[in-house]
């Protein structure tokens, strides 16, 4: 009998405002699925990559009793978020290879009554899917494939980089997010684009050449045919959804590109509805792709 996968559920703060579907729709895929994932009440924020050069104690502190609280559940833990991700397996990397850091750290958390042993690993849905669930298995789950629709995967970049910190896919030539995209039935779309960075890093520096960065990855996976657009990221999707319209005014064309969440896309192939998948929290619509793809939801 195949052994029930169980991970310590954490959304990430992204996830749990401003893309709230996405961790809607993780949930009930996970349902339909057989995937169980708990919640954790108790966590903190990761710290977003904005604390590891400003106070890297405190960043490895509080990524510490994150771990802690998996660990104690018995679990891995499962983001949905890819900077957190990146955040959490740096901070996890170190603490298991520094035996000082993990020692002070945990005289820290002592006064939580927590203590972390270095037992726990941290995946995204996308590792979970591909890797853990299997997808021959998710293959046999579908009830509805995807034939008609291209898709043009788009990874970001904390979901590949730093290779020695992540390691599940190859930064240069990853296959995972594709492989889901072919075992849901639909057409991968290639392109240059799909494993480089959407422009979210640069907002807060310089918004003109984020949002230009924003709309060359969208033209070039239109370029090659895409319908829509699938990331694990939802970082990615703010940008690659929410600022499409200004994309669109700096590069001087219409795009009109749905971007899809990746439980999303996974759930429209389990049969789930678009009120369900709750796309109408995007702004742009996917009506037309679905339609055009005979999948009206």
């Amino acid at each position: 009998m195949a052994k029930t996968l169980k991970y310590a559920y954490y959304p990430g703060c992204a996830s749990q405002a401003i893309t709230k579907e996405a961790n809607a729709t993780t949930r009930k895929i996970a349902k339909i699925l057989g995937i169980e994932l708990y919640d954790m009440p108790g966590a903190n924020c990761c710290g977003a990559g904005l604390l590891t050069d400003y106070d890297y104690d405190l960043y490895i502190a509080l990524n510490a009793r994150i771990f802690a609280q998996a660990e104690k559940m018995g679990m891995d833990i499962m983001t949905i978020c890819s900077t957190c991700l990146m955040v959490m397996s740096a901070a996890n990397r170190d603490l298991k290879n520094d035996t000082g850091l993990l020692e002070r750290t945990n005289d820290i958390l002592a006064a939580a009554g927590l203590r972390y042993k270095g037992t726990i690993e941290i995946k995204q849905l996308l590792w979970v899917l591909a890797g853990d669930y299997g997808l021959e298995k998710l293959k046999k789950q579908i009830k509805k494939p995807l034939h008609n629709l291209r898709v043009a995967p788009f990874y970001g970049c904390h979901s590949l980089r730093p290779k020695d910190v992540l390691g599940f896919d190859d930064p240069e030539r990853p296959w995972s997010l594709e492989a889901v995209i072919t075992a849901v039935g639909a057409e991968v779309v290639e392109y240059n684009g799909k494993t480089k960075c959407c422009g979210f890093q640069v907002d807060l520096v310089t918004e003109d050449a984020a949002v230009e960065m924003t709309g060359t990855r969208l033209l070039e996976a239109k370029g090659e045919g895409g319908g829509c657009m699938v990331t694990p990221c939802p970082f990615c999707h703010i940008n690659l959804d929410n600022y499409q319209g200004m994309a669109e005014k700096k590069m001087g064309q219409k795009i009109d590109m749905p971007i899809f969440h990746l439980a999303q896309l996974v759930g429209l192939a389990l049969g789930m509805t678009a009120e369900e998948l709750e796309l109408s929290r995007h702004l742009v619509s996917a009506r037309d792709v679905l339609k055009e793809a005979k999948l009206a939801v």
